[in-house]
């Protein structure tokens, strides 16, 4: 589907962006794009579409080299996300999302259908919204019209330059969830930039790390855990799974203390702004005596908040859970099962006192072979 052969870029004040990079993406992968600032990712994605032109090496789309097609026709034939969005602000909505249509002159019926078609793929009902303007609508709205607009005139290609970078923990989950939903209904090739290694693991059918213009690993998530090719991509990824004994290493070590949690019995718009303003799309449910009860997602109360009066008639069931005599061994296994990415800690009594979330249990890793470093050396 696209091809990168040799491909290279480098600036007229001498700077190599991109060094001699090949790789194939099949149809309809998600691939993400990661590395630290300045490696060559956003560089990488937008030579796709020639918004920068490479100067050494062929990009290929089915067999064609994208040099000699029509740069406009090119551009109109591949969707297009970034996170400003990037709305006409005297548009609206429904007029932003056809735009694309109209360059390729599609007729006013086949338009305004597809804007109602996307509107609703994306959750947003066209009655409502088709009509307003993009300062009428909240950030995470505005980046589901993004959405909506690359989707337009249905490319087999989408690029995406970090596109749920500035939105809030709530409405980022909520979104990233939306994008596999409709990725697995729509099977485009998407080609997607981030620099959250956890956003990565949780999109990307492969993940291609970069450093300094270079293509270090390209391989998929499960793969990356577990053989990172080089040091960089150990490092980057914060794994360090180099440690030998993690059956030794306490988990009273890993947890974080402050835990977000709520009661059952609470609404979920107090659920919501407890997330926000905790900065979390996870929250623990106790009780009273805080012994452990579920755990509620953003994502959950969201799609149900409309038909529920507590919170406790969508709560999942908490498991995996630890007790305080587990190890760092245990977390490592227990997080491969937990669906939120967070595993919470009881005492004897059942009583949450911490939870392990991949940060804190990579940090910890990460910080005990800095230790086994410093000793050996």
């Amino acid at each position: 589907m696209l091809r990168f052969q040799n491909v290279g870029k480098v600036y007229t004040n001498g700077f190599e962006a991109v060094k001699s990079t090949s790789f194939e993406i099949s149809r309809g992968e998600f691939l993400v794009l990661i590395g630290p600032s300045g490696c060559g990712k956003t560089t990488t994605m937008k030579m796709i579409n020639r918004l920068i032109p490479h100067t050494s090496g062929s990009i290929l789309i089915d067999g064609q080299d994208i040099t000699k097609l029509n740069t406009a026709e090119l551009r109109r034939n591949i969707g297009y996300v970034i996170q400003q969005v990037g709305l006409f602000p005297h548009y609206t909505i429904a007029k932003n999302i056809a735009t694309v249509p109209e360059l390729k002159g599609w007729n006013k019926k086949r338009i305004n259908e597809r804007v109602d078609e996307l509107l609703e793929m994306v959750g947003l009902n066209p009655e409502i919204y088709a009509e307003r303007y993009p300062v009428e609508l909240s950030g995470g709205q505005q980046q589901r019209v993004g959405v909506a607009r690359a989707l337009a005139a249905d490319p087999d290609i989408v690029l995406m330059d970090e596109p749920f970078g500035a939105l809030d923990p709530i409405t980022r989950d909520q979104l990233q969830q939306e994008l596999l939903s409709l990725q697995k209904k729509l099977q485009k090739t998407i080609i997607f930039v981030t620099h959250d290694m956890d956003e990565a693991l949780k999109l990307g059918d492969r993940i291609a790390i970069m450093k300094d213009g270079e293509l270090l690993q390209l391989d998929t998530p499960e793969k990356i855990l577990h053989e990172p090719a080089y040091g960089f991509v150990e490092e980057f990824i914060g794994k360090h799974r180099m440690i030998q004994n993690p059956e030794l290493m306490p988990i009273t070590d890993i947890i974080a203390e402050r835990v977000s949690t709520t009661l059952p019995h609470r609404s979920p718009e107090r659920a919501l702004a407890n997330m926000r303003q905790s900065r979390t799309n996870t929250l623990v449910v106790v009780d009273n005596d805080k012994v452990l009860r579920g755990i509620i997602s953003a994502n959950d109360l969201m799609a149900n908040s409309s038909r529920i009066e507590t919170i406790e008639e969508i709560m999942v069931s908490p498991k995996p859970y630890l007790t305080d005599s587990a190890t760092a061994k245990d977390a490592i296994l227990a997080m491969e099962r937990t669906k939120f990415g967070i595993i919470p800690v009881v005492d004897r009594l059942g009583k949450v006192i911490g939870v392990v979330t991949r940060g804190t249990l990579l940090s910890a890793l990460s910080s005990q072979w800095t230790e086994v470093e410093a000793l050996t050396s």
